[in-house]
């Protein structure tokens, strides 16, 4: 046998042991394991819609087979479904994630998309003074500043006393320490605040006097001109403007999505719900401050149900891949690349690509 014809046979017998594998038939109805994140994926009337789901319908018309719709309560369900071998796909269209990839295969992606920080829209709320003044007594702002203030103040208190502390007939009145200090740590506080009831004897404590004076009279007016401007700042861009303001807030977010590993890992106080329309609902009931989720279902609450109640703050971030999942080592994956390449190829996603976000 001539070198060429060994080969020519090695190239067929690769190709008959390959073909089987290729020419798998795809069964005549497919198991599709969903949830409910719209417009990605919706139940209406009984029936699935959304833009995965009349994605995957074109895909399954090319393949010829039918879909037998398993609804799932979340992401996590779904991808058990998958895992336990009680569904072939996962059709919701979910992020591909280095630890998901090492479970399960994913199609080709079907969108690129990031997450995004959705408020309540309070509008141009009628500023409450009593509500501003309690929020300005309690914050930081407020307790890093005392805590100064009462560093300071133990300084000139400490050598007026020294100072002071002999003479009977002065403000101090005793030569011990308690309770002597705190009659020096009073005036030097009432100096603090205003101005002290009554003046030193010494000549040097007076000269710690004047010069304390003056540095209360700057304190303050440090002071006032921070509290100030954290009101003004907060008035005009609200509490929370983007995933920069998240940490130390109560955001929601669905179970088991990546937003709420994001979350937990920038310290925020992450509650967790099952159900999208549930997550919303937190929110307009003041449960929840901010929520956090992928742009897609936000952009399309906001613009529905949520329109006038709600807004969307900051820009999408930590884009990432959107596909449909299989078990891992599934043949149906290359097949349905297959067809989502065929779907691009002929106008066809950009139409229900534009049919659902086009608006948006």
């Amino acid at each position: 046998m001539s070198k060429w014809s060994a080969i020519r046979s090695a190239v067929i017998v690769l190709i008959l042991l390959g073909a089987p594998a290729l020419a798998q038939p795809v069964p005549a109805t497919l198991r599709v394991a969903t949830f409910a994140v719209p417009p990605l994926a919706m139940e209406k009337d009984g029936h699935w819609t959304g833009f995965s789901i009349e994605l995957w319908e074109e895909v399954a018309g090319r393949l010829k087979t039918k879909s037998a719709y398993q609804t799932a309560p979340g992401v996590h369900a779904a991808f058990d479904a998958l895992r336990e071998g009680r569904a072939d796909i996962l059709v919701t269209g979910v992020f591909i994630t280095a630890e998901r990839d090492r479970d399960f295969d994913f199609s080709h992606t079907i969108m690129e998309t990031g997450q995004q920080v959705m408020v309540r829209d309070d509008g141009a709320a009628t500023p409450n003074p009593l509500v501003d003044l309690l929020e300005l007594l309690f914050s930081r702002t407020t307790l890093v500043w005392i805590g100064v203030a009462a560093v300071l103040l133990l300084v000139p208190a400490h050598i007026v006393w020294l100072i002071e502390r002999r003479d009977k007939d002065g403000m101090i009145g005793t030569d011990k320490y308690f309770p002597g200090i705190l009659h020096a740590i009073h005036w030097s506080a009432g100096t603090l605040m205003s101005q002290a009831d009554r003046m030193p004897r010494h000549l040097a404590s007076r000269l710690v006097a004047y010069a304390w004076m003056f540095t209360s009279v700057v304190f303050i007016a440090l002071y006032t001109a921070q509290l100030t401007s954290n009101l003004t700042v907060q008035q005009i861009r609200g509490a929370i403007n983007g995933p920069e303001d998240l940490p130390g807030k109560r955001v929601g977010t669905l179970k088991d999505s990546i937003s709420a590993d994001y979350l937990r890992g920038r310290k925020a106080m992450v509650q967790e719900f099952t159900d999208l329309t549930e997550m919303c609902r937190a929110l307009l009931d003041k449960k929840v401050d901010a929520v956090l989720l992928a742009a897609p279902p936000l952009l399309y609450y906001a613009a529905h149900e949520g329109k006038g109640l709600v807004k969307l703050v900051g820009s999408e971030f930590d884009k990432a891949d959107g596909a449909y999942a299989f078990p891992e080592g599934s043949p149906l994956r290359r097949q349905v690349n297959a067809a989502l390449l065929a779907v691009r190829e002929d106008g066809t996603y950009r139409r229900l690509y534009d049919k659902w976000f086009a608006s948006e």
